[in-house]
């Protein structure tokens, strides 16, 4: 098995952690309602749960904090991260929020209305609930690919543009406020989407005067992907391709604790002017003022450092080297994971490994309580826990493509060494595979009901 290229990094600062014993496990695992959610960060060997927010910052990012300006109004940090924004991104106008679902928030409130039309090629979980919070209906689109996971695709997050255009027809664009597309698509695997999809895409939206935004929260990823994988672009820039991404949309949102390498941030962009006068007062309302949005002026100035060092492509290559380390690793062992790898996590088709547990007893949660059991390690369902849901007229059970277990790795945080564990503990599991049971729900809230839902096992 190969190694992912080294790290473009030296270690400075480390932070201890521990594998407690497996009762100890048994016995935190059952305090948290069988929910990894509900789990402490003390009782966590390798923390796979996400990639948002959980990555080590840079020297030049801590450099940067320090000279943080905590002024309420005009702070220097918000314009040296607009100058960062600017030349990266190019919209017309933004404002920083607390996280990407702020974003969202802000965005689905001003726009979307009941029984209004969202489609995208595939909607991740907060934006899915800003959606519906709203009472909009969210669409995903994607390529046919895209539900099988071993079908090798090199944009396999692409936006399916007949679907799309067939859907805008019937539905009628009046009913749809905005379009968007998530880059990378993470629910169906942290797939890339192609530069000539998002171009397709753009220019089917905007042939019917639908706004078009895109969901960027790993948008260098996607960029390092269409340098590599598309035909036209290996001499281009990952900044290049990003500018180029951007100029193709009427706006983003972003959760900054991506690719912009940060704990905590995120913003909304657009170019109207309108819809900017709008955002702004409702981030008075919701946030902060504009020119902080939710967050200190040392958090402002970490983004504008961070979203430079996510594009580095010494960097992107190391990131995405080591995911598909830790993919290949698996498919050796015979473990089945979503081909090709994609950017930010490792996904593991949990319905194949443990066919004989229905979909209503939820098989990725059951992948997922193995895992910390026999490792100690921590993943997240993103299956029918996650995304299946009631069609509020027809009362009809929708499922999601696939039943995932996905490990998001954090950025510039674990080694060689923790991704040969992680292998390792998967065929342990993969040996009594036969044994798993499944769970049922004894408790959910009507929105994200992964996040703190409570389960018990199935006899």
């Amino acid at each position: 098995m190969k190694s992912y290229p080294p790290e473009p990094f030296r270690i400075k600062t480390v932070e201890t952690i521990r594998r407690i014993s497996r009762k100890e496990r048994e016995t935190a695992l059952a305090a948290a309602g069988f929910n990894i959610f509900g789990l402490r960060s003390d009782d966590i060997f390798i923390d796979f749960l996400t990639d948002s927010g959980t990555g080590a910052l840079s020297d030049r990012q801590w450099g940067a904090m320090m000279q943080g300006d905590e002024s309420y109004a005009g702070a220097r940090s918000f314009f040296r991260l607009k100058e960062a924004m600017s030349q990266i991104f190019g919209f017309k106008h933004f404002v920083p929020t607390h996280q990407g679902r702020a974003a969202e928030h802000i965005l689905s409130t001003l726009l979307i209305k009941p029984d209004l039309y969202i489609p995208s090629n595939t909607h991740f979980d907060t934006t899915e609930a800003n959606i519906r919070a709203r009472g909009g209906r969210p669409v995903n689109l994607v390529i046919e690919e895209a539900a099988d996971p071993a079908a090798f695709h090199p944009f396999k997050g692409n936006m399916d543009i007949e679907k799309l255009e067939a859907f805008i027809k019937e539905t009628g664009a009046e009913n749809i406020p905005l379009g968007m597309t998530t880059i990378t698509n993470n629910a169906t695997g942290g797939q890339p989407v192609s530069l000539e999809n998002i171009r397709q895409t753009s220019e089917i939206y905007r042939k019917y005067n639908i706004p078009f935004f895109i969901d960027a929260c790993r948008y260098a990823e996607n960029a390092f992907f269409i340098k590599t994988r598309e035909t036209g672009y290996t001499e281009k820039s990952t900044l290049e391709i990003a500018q180029e991404i951007f100029s193709l949309a009427d706006g983003a949102t972003m959760s900054a604790k991506k690719d912009a390498l940060v704990n905590i941030g995120g913003f909304l962009a657009m170019n109207d002017d309108d819809l900017f006068q709008r955002a702004q007062n409702e981030l008075i309302l919701r946030e902060g003022f504009p020119t902080y949005g939710g967050l200190a002026g040392r958090d402002l100035d970490a983004i504008a450092v961070g979203l430079w060092e996510g594009l580095d492509e010494q960097y992107l290559e190391y990131r995405l080297g080591q995911t598909a380390y830790l993919v290949e690793g698996l498919h050796d062992a015979g473990i089945p994971v979503v081909l090709p790898p994609g950017g930010h996590a490792v996904y593991v088709d949990a319905g194949s490994l443990l066919p004989h547990i229905p979909r209503d007893e939820f098989p990725g949660q059951a992948l997922s309580i193995e895992l910390y059991l026999e490792g100690g390690i921590r993943g997240v369902e993103l299956g029918s826990v996650a995304f299946a849901y009631t069609d509020p007229e027809t009362g009809e059970k929708h499922y999601p493509l696939m039943e995932l277990l996905r490990m998001a790795i954090p950025r510039r945080m674990y080694t060689q060494a923790h991704m040969d564990f992680v292998i390792e503990t998967f065929k342990q599991i993969a040996e009594r595979k036969d044994s798993i049971k499944g769970y049922r729900i004894t408790y959910a809230p009507k929105l994200l009901r992964h996040f703190t839902a409570k389960f018990e096992p199935i006899d």
